[in-house]
Order: structure tokens, then sequence, then C-alpha cells
């Protein structure tokens, strides 16, 4: 069982290169999905017996790519085969990419790019790239999107058939086309990044590997665009919110509240950079979060954290991009600027949005709330309730004992 258990967690974080690696081989996502869970497959038969590779990516990586070739040169035999009796397969080779002076050899970034093309619905690009690069399960993306199972599921079986049948090429694209998938590629760097931050399921509240991918395409995509505000927004929202990683969890793996964190451990050159990459950012949604992120980060002491200024940004980023989750967090902020009392009815008025029904936070913020103007048995009703809805085991055990200290 600890060696199946092993063999699932190196997945988790390997599949989306191995996915992307096969993919650059078979030119095909649905093709280079099966290929990396046969190679799930293979490990589980052979590991518990041989033992974990000392380096089992590379063993995961070895596998799928050999199953790949193997399947590429099964469809030439039979190509020529079919030659010799005099009929033709139509099969165009991969297209010639462009040795420009941007170009960039990531197959990560290349699988982004081709799961955001444009042939795809935006929700679908979005669900398939999670899936593919952030390693998702169905259910996680759901929670992500604040959408039914079924419905994330068909999307990204469509999504899949869709670009086989579209035969969208393995590539960063360039130019107009580039621009055109700018704004989902962005969305999706900024979902992966926020399961990592904060897992929607599962026994961890953070998943690292989650953060550092998106992290390494926000910086790749920041050389590579490096006149597009956003893109450096994005950039300093992760550098910023990365550089409290560390600090989220206690030892073991309780979550620990952004006011009991111990801020001298917040990295410093993950700050540093954020604030480098906030000068080059515009004033899109992602440059207006990373100016929320940074006044986090200038605050020596929680107690000395612009509040004031957060709470307008937030209310500048609702304007931009209408959110119930955004007027959530802006009712956060106005709490702790103008107090509880002014907070409650505008969390009160979003307890009527369909969207966050089953939204953890949205109970969890109200029982904050409640507390704050000692009422404690409805504050304790709503963190039960929150506790209720949350997937994630720290997040679950965290609510219970708010609840239980009431």
């Amino acid at each position: 069982m600890d060696t199946a258990r092993a063999v699932e967690a190196v997945f988790r974080i390997e599949s989306a290169r191995i996915i992307a690696g096969v993919t650059r081989i078979v030119r095909d996502v649905g093709i280079a999905e099966e290929i990396a869970q046969d190679a799930l497959v293979a490990a589980l038969e052979q590991w518990p017996r041989s033992g974990v590779p000392d380096r089992p990516g590379a063993w995961l990586m070895a596998t799928a790519k050999h199953r790949a070739i193997d399947l590429v040169r099964r469809k030439e035999t039979y190509a020529r085969k079919l030659a010799e009796v005099g009929r033709t397969l139509e099969d165009e080779p991969p297209p010639a990419e462009p040795a420009e002076a941007d170009d960039i050899d990531d197959d990560l970034l290349r699988l982004v790019f081709t799961a955001c093309h444009p042939v795809l619905a935006t929700e679908a690009r979005i669900a398939l790239t999670l899936r593919l690069i952030g390693g998702l399960t169905t259910q996680e993306i759901a929670r992500a999107f604040l959408a039914p199972e079924s419905t994330v599921a068909q999307r990204i079986v469509r999504a899949k058939r869709t670009l086989a049948k579209a035969a969208v090429p393995f590539e960063v694209p360039y130019g107009a086309d580039r621009e055109a998938r700018l704004s989902s590629v962005l969305e999706v760097i900024y979902l992966v990044f926020n399961e990592g931050y904060s897992a929607t399921s599962g026994d961890d509240l953070v998943r690292p590997a989650l953060c550092e991918d998106a992290l390494r395409l926000a910086r790749v995509l920041a050389a590579l665009m490096p006149e597009e505000g956003e893109v450096h927004g994005l950039a300093a929202l992760l550098e910023f919110q990365a550089s409290r990683i560390a600090t989220r969890t206690g030892p073991d793996g309780e979550p620990v509240l952004l006011a009991d964190q111990n801020r001298a451990r917040w990295n410093r050159l993950l700050i540093a950079r954020g604030a480098r990459a906030m000068s080059r950012a515009g004033s899109g949604p992602y440059a207006l979060q990373a100016a929320i992120a940074g006044c986090h980060a200038a605050a020596v002491r929680y107690e000395d954290t612009d509040w004031t200024a957060i709470a307008t940004l937030y209310a500048r980023l609702v304007q931009l991009t209408p959110s119930p989750v955004v007027e959530l967090n802006r009712a956060v902020a106005v709490s702790m600027a103008e107090g509880p009392a002014a907070a409650l009815p505008l969390v009160d008025a979003l307890a009527r949005e369909p969207a966050l029904s089953s939204y953890h936070l949205l109970p969890s913020v109200r029982g904050d709330l409640l507390e704050r103007l000692g009422r404690p048995r409805e504050a304790r009703a709503e963190f039960e309730r929150a506790a209720s809805l949350t997937r994630n085991e720290r997040e679950r055990t965290l609510l219970l004992r708010r609840a239980a200290r009431l």
C-alpha cells in the first residue's frame, strides 16, 4: 500500500510533464494522457516488486515515451503496408516550428497554449489545462469552477476530441494567434496556482508542486511577452503569494491564519521579485490582485496592514471583473477597515448568490464576523456549516476547532 501511494504521489507531481513530453511525440493530448496513465499502471505493477526507482519521475517519463514511440512506429509500419498494396494513408507531418528569436523550448508551455486553442470554448480550455497541467481530478476542477462535476467531465472529453479532430499543432503560437489565447492561458495558470495554494480537497492544505509549476510558467510568459502588463501582473501576484507558502501551515500541516503567520519567514526574495514584476504591470485584474497581495507583503506586522487600501483595490476589481467571490473578499477587507458590522450586510447579500451556495468560505467569513460581533451561537453554526462544505481535511479540522471553541 505504501508503494502504491508513492506511485500516485509521484504521478500527481510529474503527470503534466509526462503528458507534455508525450504530446510532442504523438501530437494528440488525448492519446498522450492515455499513455501517461499506462505508465502509471506499469509503475503500480512493477514498483511493488522492484522498489521505487531513485528517479521515479524519470522512470515514468521514459516508460511513457517508449510507449509513445512504439505507437508512432506501429502507425508508420501500418502506413507503409497500405502503400505497398497501392493505398495511401493521409497523415500530415507536424508543422515546422518557426525559429524565431522569442521561441522557447518548453513542452509544458506548449501544452498550455495547445489546450487553450480558440477552437475550444473558454470553459473547456481552462478545464482541460487544469486536468493536463495541474493533474487535478474532475471533482477538483468542478470545485474550482463552482460547477457540477458531470458538466466539467463532459467539457474535458469534448475538448480532447475537438483538439484531435482539428489537428491543433503542439506549439507556442506567434503573433495575433498568441494574443488571442493569452487571456485563457493567464486564467489557467492563475487557477493552477490557486489549487496549489489552497487545495480544494485532500489531506494537504497546500500543494507546492502546483504552485511551482504555475509560478514557473508565469515567469516564462513574462520573459516571452515583456510588453504585456497583465502577464507581469499575474507574475507579481504569484510571486507575492508564493512568498507566504512556507508559513501557511504548521509543523503538522495544520492551517495557519494570515494574522498568525510568522512574517519573518516570508520569502523576501520572492517579495522583491513580485515588486519588480509589479513595476511593469498594467491596471488590469491581475495587476489589481497583485497590488492587494503587495499590501500584505509590505506590512511588517498584521496590525500594520493597510486594509482601507485593500478594500479600495477590491472595489476597483469588482468593477473590472464582477464576481461574488471578489465581493466576498471585499467584504472581508471592509470588515477589517471599518469593522464587522459594516461588512455583515455585504456578506448576507451574497448568501442569495447561487454560485456560492456550496462555497465553504461564505459561511466561514460570516462565522468570523458573527464571532467578532459577540454572537457566538450563530458563529458556531456558520463554522460547522463551512466545515460540512469543504473537502479539504485540514480546513475542516480548523473550522470544527473554531466551532468547538465557541
